[in-house]
């Protein structure tokens, strides 16, 4: 089941473009509907995305670091925000309400927002109530008259009221032959979503006719088959939307059908054990009335039995799952207590549940717990950490909060780790020593942490400080081009000598590159190079420089193009 809570999430669809690029921003609006488990906190978003294998993925949003996302698909793990942390945003967007700062003086828009699809829906069925028989009939005839699609529906509904079992089966078996989709083109791929699609019809049209017996056989038939397909496809992403269509439908049929528990018990497990059970929004919870406890027990130890045989984490889920279905938060804890990560996660995931249980002492111990075990790991669940500091300072326990920070900071330095510590401690009025000790240990001086001398990280945080000249100072032999960049960029009005040699330098090597996008840094920075000159009372210098560098690289017709547009 999916959990949110009522809050701005702290991001916009713009952020996430920012975040993704194009191309991935695009790839995750296909995959959106898919999002499974979503879980929206206080400072992050988990949820599940379905593809190949289904991919955990974890979006983050502080004042500190904005938005940043993590997945444990190839593309993500590589550090990229990609198509499924995309997808968990748009979900979460969707079900929240983010709210944008606005300045003071801001004019805020009086046209009301565009009508959503259930805001649409509540107009349309009032005045289709309204209507008496024969206005209905002749709405029918004129919408079908002029749309072929719903021609072509409602033909296809009245075929099946007319069918029998038998020829039902077949119309169905029919359109879901696997060959098309597993090895021909985009447009057979196509037609056969189409046909997915149409089955899909037969199946609602069954069960509006009262025929629920034979749309739950139909369903569990139909998702058979894909499954079947999709382990022949070599990418079978057309299906994630006829897939969840199918899936509504079974559950639909189910609700009205009451089928034996049973054997519904066994297709559920054989279901999300399966191939493609876990890309697919099927939640046993969903599925609690229908199998009642005797069924969701027996679902249980099915699972149970095939983790036994088979201990893989697709298994190890569904029984947890199984277990949440149950309402059985202790048993649930006491699985999760059995495999616990050394990061702290699981016992994140434990204080989760007793969380959303009502048990708010006991959560805050477990996530303490975690803490306590993973000590100072530098890879402890960064998530853990969040979700303890927010608690803390809710209860006004400021202290205990930047004693976790210090203890992250000491154990894994980052620009990240020491906001977060710079900001704790300003909490609780100590930011002045707890600023000195940070200080001292970056300078490899009293160090108590894990990671000591750090002169790199020393200067990210210098300039974060706004103390540009104290990190050029500790820049000196240990800066990488970036930093040089920025403090550049930072001591140009009031260093230009040493901010002129710093793009001289990271000049000269781009000089040999034929990429347009050297050639665009080249133009950025010979603009910083003559601001320099003109601070420096040099300009005649800067000209000598120009001809000499157009002279050297005249045979580069395009850079020389972009100079000139740039009057340089």
């Amino acid at each position: 089941m999916e959990r949110t809570t009522n809050i701005q999430l702290g991001f916009t669809e713009a952020d996430l473009q920012r975040a993704a690029g194009p191309t991935s921003f695009s790839r995750g609006e296909d995959y959106a509907g898919a999002v499974q488990g979503l879980d929206i906190g206080e400072t992050s978003i988990r949820a599940a995305v379905p593809g190949r294998e289904t991919y955990r993925v974890e979006l983050v949003v502080t004042h500190q670091t904005g938005l940043t996302g993590s997945c444990d698909c190839a593309y993500g793990a590589d550090g990229h925000f990609c198509k499924h942390c995309v997808a968990v945003g748009l979900a979460a967007l969707r079900q929240t309400t983010p709210v944008a700062p606005q300045p003071a003086d801001a004019q805020v828009p009086v046209s009301p927002p565009a009508p959503t699809p259930r805001a649409s829906q509540d107009l349309v069925t009032p005045w289709l109530r309204s209507l008496d028989r024969d206005a209905l009939l002749a709405l029918l005839h004129e919408e079908s008259a002029a749309d072929s699609g719903v021609r072509d529906r409602l033909l296809l509904r009245a075929r099946v009221v007319q069918a029998d079992r038998a020829e039902v089966r077949d119309l169905v078996k029919g359109l879901l032959a696997p060959g098309t989709f597993a090895h021909d083109g985009y447009t057979e791929r196509a037609l056969y979503v189409q046909d997915v699609a149409q089955a899909t019809t037969i199946l609602r049209t069954l069960i509006a006719a009262g025929r629920v017996a034979e749309a739950v056989d139909g369903a569990r038939w139909a998702l058979w088959r894909l499954a079947e397909v999709y382990e022949s496809a070599e990418d079978a992403d057309e299906l994630f939307t006829p897939l969840h269509g199918l899936v509504a439908v079974h559950l639909r049929a189910c609700e009205a059908a009451r089928p034996d528990p049973e054997p519904t018990a066994r297709w559920l497990v054989g279901h999300l054990l399966g191939p493609f059970g876990e890309m697919t929004p099927v939640d046993p919870a969903d599925y609690g009335d229908i199998l009642g406890p005797t069924g969701l027990a027996r679902a249980l130890d099915l699972a149970t039995e095939a983790w036994r045989n088979d201990p893989t984490d697709k298994a190890a889920r569904l029984k947890e799952r199984l277990l949440k279905a149950q309402g059985d938060v202790d048993a649930l804890i006491a699985a999760y207590a059995d495999d616990l990560a050394p990061d702290g996660a699981t016992h994140l995931r434990i204080a989760l549940e007793l969380d959303e249980a009502g048990r708010a002492g006991e959560a805050l111990d477990w996530a303490e717990r975690g803490l306590r075990t993973a000590g100072e790991r530098r890879d402890v669940d960064q998530q853990l950490v969040e979700w303890t500091c927010v608690r803390y300072l809710r209860a006004g326990r400021l202290d205990d909060a930047l004693a976790i920070r210090r203890t992250r900071f000491h154990a894994h330095g980052s620009l990240a780790s020491y906001r977060s510590l710079r900001s704790a401690a300003r909490g609780c009025g100590r930011w002045e020593e707890e600023r000195e000790a940070a200080l001292e240990l970056l300078r490899g001086n009293g160090s108590r942490g894990g990671f000591g001398h750090s002169p790199r990280l020393l200067v990210d945080v210098l300039l974060d400080e706004g103390e540009v000249d104290a990190a050029w100072d500790a820049a000196a032999g240990h800066a990488d081009d970036r930093q040089l960049r920025t403090l550049a960029d930072r001591m140009r009005d009031h260093r230009p000598a040493d901010a002129l040699d710093v793009y001289l330098r990271l000049l000269e090597p781009l000089k040999r590159s034929t990429k347009d996008e050297s050639y665009q840094e080249i133009t950025r920075l010979l603009r910083s190079i003559r601001a320099c000159h003109q601070r420096l009372g040099t300009p005649g210098e800067f000209s000598r420089h120009m001809t000499a560098l157009r002279t050297d690289l005249k045979r580069k017709r395009k850079l020389l193009q972009l100079l000139d547009a740039n009057d340089l």
